[in-house]
């Protein structure tokens, strides 16, 4: 009996996470900054909401910008021979002010916890770390003006490493919490992708979301935008698997796509660079004038999408 209802109470809880909060972006809101690790720098998931977003509402004019930055986390932590010992990983507290004083956002969605725990197991002085780090650049945003959105750290493969794998359980239920702790705004990725992965795995046990167990391919970028966008009341996520489907619904919507996409690589590398960090090995991208001068001329083509009869 009892174990009946540890699994009811388990199986309850689940549900509870994986169920998206019901919000909608205010009307205030024009600029939306991603902040965020390698995963978000990759951007599959920022392209296909702005490109939702643009092909949506058109009149809202979202300006949508990219700043995650590869290797980056908030618990000031690094690996003692990351990058083969060729620099240490960033630390968000380094840049978090020149992002907000540069592109003063409306609102800022932050997705961390991947690198915090530096692919270690469980260790309560890390996990402190974390979250020392997340509230800090809670503070920060809030201060700045801006509103600010959590997302729960995408999934680890547990093929990759049980360990860690529940690492980012635990800091991903550590965030869930934070909604009712500290009335947070939290949307939860890490559950969905979880469970998504456990049930692709049943038919087939070689799926994946990523080689490396880190980075998710299209897929697990179009569901962290489902998750994303399903927390926004945006219910033509629902039962949809990639983005493309979604953007169907609207004219020109996988044109719209492209021209998103072209945009969002453009700007997000001027962005970084102009603003600054610390991480080798970034694509410089092209000076900002420039890239502001290319940005007008995709929405230029995107407007006559758009604007097609």
């Amino acid at each position: 009996m009892k174990r009946k209802l540890y699994l009811l109470f388990f199986t309850i809880l689940l549900q509870v996470q994986i169920i998206p909060q019901a919000n909608s972006i205010p009307n205030s809101v024009k600029k939306i900054i991603f902040l965020g690790n390698s995963i978000t720098y990759m951007g599959q998931y920022v392209t296909y909401i702005d490109a939702f977003l643009t092909a949506k509402y058109p009149d809202r004019q979202f300006e949508i910008i990219n700043v995650g930055l590869p290797s980056e986390n908030v618990s000031g932590l690094s690996e003692p021979n990351h990058a083969d010992g060729r620099f240490p990983r960033p630390d968000l507290h380094e840049r978090l002010h020149r992002v907000l004083d540069t592109l003063k956002p409306d609102l800022v969605i932050a997705c961390y916890g991947m690198n915090d725990g530096i692919y270690l197991p469980f260790d309560d002085n890390r996990f402190q770390k974390f979250k020392d780090g997340i509230e800090w650049m809670h503070k920060q945003i809030v201060k700045s003006g801006a509103d600010i959105i959590h997302v729960t750290p995408p999934v680890f493969d547990e093929q990759k490493g049980k360990a860690y794998a529940n690492v980012l359980d635990i800091y991903a239920d550590w965030l869930i919490s934070c909604r009712y702790t500290k009335s947070w705004n939290v949307i939860d990725i890490h559950w969905p992708m979880k469970k998504f992965l456990e049930e692709q795995r049943l038919a087939d046990s070689t799926f994946k979301f990523a080689e490396d167990g880190v980075h998710p391919n299209d897929t697990g970028h179009f569901i962290i935008a489902k998750q994303i966008m399903l927390s926004f009341g945006e219910k033509e996520f629902t039962n949809t698997g990639d983005i493309k489907t979604v953007l169907s619904n609207y004219k020109n919507g996988n044109e719209i796509l492209k021209l998103v996409e072209e945009r969002q690589k453009i700007l997000k590398d001027a962005w970084l660079t102009y603003i600054g960090h610390k991480r080798p090995d970034m694509n410089p991208g092209i000076p900002i004038k420039e890239a502001k001068l290319k940005n007008e001329e995709i929405n230029l083509k995107i407007q006559a999408l758009l604007n097609e009869r």
